[in-house]
């Protein structure tokens, strides 16, 4: 697992910014546990998702979690994006905000291309997340009211939310479309093979060798990111926490949160709710 997956936001402002050029391709494909979104802001990339493209300023880049990406190669490019935990965002709310992503999932293109007009106040909009996130102190409700405002230009872009997706998605796809809507109740790869219409060994087979992780772990994954929102967002015990990400045993959770971020919940939201060290002001 990645630094980026044990992320204490559930929303996360990225940048990044080449000075040369990346002629060799990456040597394997990276994986997400989280969706990305990646806006081109200069120069240009040439990527490797569900076919290849060359991306350019004002490109937006759609990567659902789970989907294999990779750069094949790049002149000047200067990116700016955000990554968030899809599971830990309320699907009444954020529904038709999440098509786009949806339909790449679904076979469609993960490039969507921004009005010229838009473009700065997507930006603007990025801007503002990374600020937020700088002051140490981010508030959840202010980052969640940015992410919307990104989705809302995302939908824009793609057009109408309410397109049939193109084709029937891969078992994959469907897997982890099973696993992000139920992952924070009871359920395990017997149910998820279920409800993709496959047996247990070819689902895990299948997600393993397409995403790295076994069903379980994205299982666990989506819990655990939910769990961490809970913590820095809510006041509310960690017993209620562990049932509300889809454990009836609260010594099981703890057990494997620490397992997993090297101390128990209660000891996490402290850390990550100490105030950052005021600047010398000598």
């Amino acid at each position: 697992m990645s630094h980026d997956d044990l992320d204490p936001n559930p929303i996360r402002f990225m940048r990044h910014a080449g000075c040369g050029d990346v002629v060799r391709p990456m040597r394997s494909p990276a994986v997400h546990t989280y969706v990305a979104l990646a806006v081109h802001v200069g120069g240009r990339m040439r990527v490797e998702h569900r076919g290849e493209f060359e991306l350019r300023a004002g490109h937006l880049h759609l990567i659902p979690a789970g989907d294999a990406h990779r750069v094949l190669s790049a002149s000047r490019p200067e990116v700016w994006g955000l990554g968030f935990c899809r599971t830990c965002l309320d699907p009444a709310r954020y529904g038709d905000l999440l098509a786009p992503i949806d339909r790449v999932r679904h076979g469609g293109s993960p490039v969507v291309e921004l009005p010229t007009a838009r473009q700065a106040y997507v930006l603007d909009l990025l801007r503002e997340l990374e600020r937020e996130q700088q002051t140490g102190a981010a508030m959840p409700v202010v980052a969640e009211s940015l992410l919307a405002l990104v989705l809302a230009e995302v939908v824009r872009a793609s057009g109408s939310v309410r397109v049939a997706p193109p084709q029937r998605p891969s078992i994959v796809a469907e897997a982890l479309t099973v696993i992000e809507a139920r992952c924070l109740g009871p359920l395990s790869l017997k149910e998820v093979a279920e409800a993709v219409r496959r047996t247990p060994a070819h689902v895990t087979t299948a997600v393993k060798q397409a995403t790295g992780r076994t069903v379980g772990a994205w299982i666990m994954e989506g819990r655990l990111a939910e769990a961490r929102r809970r913590l820095l967002a809510t006041d509310e015990y960690v017993d209620v926490i562990a049932e509300r990400v889809g454990y009836a045993d609260p010594s099981h959770f703890v057990r494997l949160f620490r397992r997993h971020h090297g101390v128990t919940p209660a000891a996490w939201r402290a850390q990550q709710r100490e105030p950052p060290p005021r600047p010398d002001p000598g």
